[in-house]
């Protein structure tokens, strides 16, 4: 199986197969506006500007389904993002990415990579025991377990990595850099 096989809903609506990035390095993110996180953004930016012209791309899938942390249209999100931090990687329509409605490219990312815990520190046990709070509506569909979760797909469609948003930007761009 290769992740080139699935397609994502685009901002407005239309459909975009992922074969469209055959042969790049993919790093699949699901995204949050008003998040402890959202400041990844300032990385992932960064990241995608140093990588791109080698065959990189960064898919950014907006989610509002930890605590209500993107609650604006898929506009309203585009332009922050813009704005706030001059984020020029492609960015699809809101998605679930837990739950009954869940979007299958995340089932699919989340079943072959589980979670495996934030990690170790203050901020891993507080963000570990608020998502669990937060994720328990989902019981066994809570596939991710917050914003700004990463998966990193190889260039012939394979995953390689899953990354939690615990997970220091360095490690993530160095998983990148050997991709590539």
């Amino acid at each position: 199986m290769s992740y080139f096989d699935y397609s994502v809903t685009q901002q407005d609506g239309t459909q975009k197969p992922l074969k469209d990035y055959e042969g790049k390095v993919l790093l699949v993110v699901n995204t949050a506006t008003g998040c402890g996180f959202t400041p990844q953004y300032e990385d992932l930016e960064r990241i995608y500007a140093q990588y791109r012209d080698r065959g990189f791309e960064i898919l950014d899938f907006p989610c509002n389904q930890f605590a209500g942390q993107t609650p604006g249209t898929d506009d309203e999100i585009n332009s922050f993002c813009s704005l706030k931090f001059n984020t020029e990687f492609p960015r699809f329509k809101k998605l679930d990415v837990n739950g009954d409605n869940a979007d299958p490219l995340f089932v699919a990312l989340a079943t072959e990579k589980p979670f495996q815990g934030f990690g170790k520190g203050i901020k891993a046990a507080a963000l570990d025991k608020f998502a669990k709070a937060n994720n328990k509506k989902f019981g066994d569909k809570a596939y991710i377990m917050w914003n700004f979760t990463k998966f990193l797909i190889s260039r012939d469609g394979q995953l390689v990595a899953r990354f939690e948003p615990t997970t220091s930007m360095d490690e993530v761009q160095k998983a990148v850099e050997e991709q590539l």
